[in-house]
């Protein structure tokens, strides 16, 4: 017998019962295997948090909407990992807040950009694509090398950051779990107290945007974009999933 939708559509009490019922059912889809998240999520030796540079780096990438053209996610597919690399593993995004797998390539997947081309490259591709990239039509950021990199609030940033999970340290306790769990220089890296010590240093260890007399906004974001991808090291992965295809 064919279901009448418009006794529904014109019972409103009806209509909003079903709704909440669907809406529940959604709901409880999502949020259930939250609670298995130790099972969902594989541990990964490398994965660690962003320092404060990269951090603010990443900060930049969100606000300039970069997700909305790149995808920082590798479906599990053979063509995906013949063009950008190893499959983007759960543990790589765990401390992504909010994290950037998007589903639209305008441009390519930067899961694995980290490293694939130099400071110079990536600084020239950002202030003008059409230098390096003639056919692309990614607009330009010139302002990134104009702007002064805002760092005064980079530890409450990690701060908040650290409310929603992040094992960044304010306290003896927790920085020596996280030199257990990263090593110590990570932890250093890692700690709320030094976070502007610690920005200005690895500022300063290599020239990101090409003029080591101020400190850009572009800095950050090179030292972001350099550093994706690069914390696992797959060679161990190369003969798991993709192995038949190799």
């Amino acid at each position: 017998m064919k279901f009448n939708h418009e006794s529904i559509e014109i019972n409103s009490g009806l209509m909003l019962v079903l709704t909440l019922l669907a809406i529940s059912i959604g709901g409880l889809v999502e949020i259930a295997p939250l609670y298995y998240i130790e099972d969902t999520i594989e541990k990964v030796d490398g994965v660690r948090p962003y320092t404060p540079l990269e951090q603010r780096g990443r900060d930049i990438y969100v606000r300039e909407g970069c997700y909305t053209c790149h995808s920082q996610m590798i479906r599990p597919f053979r063509d995906e990992d013949m063009r950008y690399g190893h499959y983007s593993l759960a543990a790589e995004s765990q401390y992504d807040h909010p994290f950037q797998w998007g589903s639209k390539r305008t441009g390519p997947d930067l899961a694995r950009v980290g490293g694939k081309y130099s400071n110079a490259w990536q600084t020239q591709h950002l202030n003008n694509p059409r230098d390096v990239v003639p056919e692309s039509i990614m607009p330009s950021y010139p302002w990134l090398l104009k702007n002064d990199l805002d760092y005064s609030d980079i530890d409450a940033r990690l701060r908040a950051l650290r409310t929603v999970g992040v094992p960044y340290s304010t306290n003896d306790e927790e920085y020596a779990a996280n030199v257990e769990k990263f090593g110590v220089e990570v932890a250093e890296m890692l700690d709320i107290n030094k976070a502007e010590k610690n920005l200005l240093a690895q500022a300063q260890s290599q020239n990101w945007d090409g003029d080591n007399t101020r400190l850009t906004e572009m800095d950050a974001l090179v030292a972001y974009l350099q550093v994706l991808g690069t914390m696992v090291d797959f060679t161990k992965y190369d003969e798991g999933y993709f192995a038949e295809f190799r």
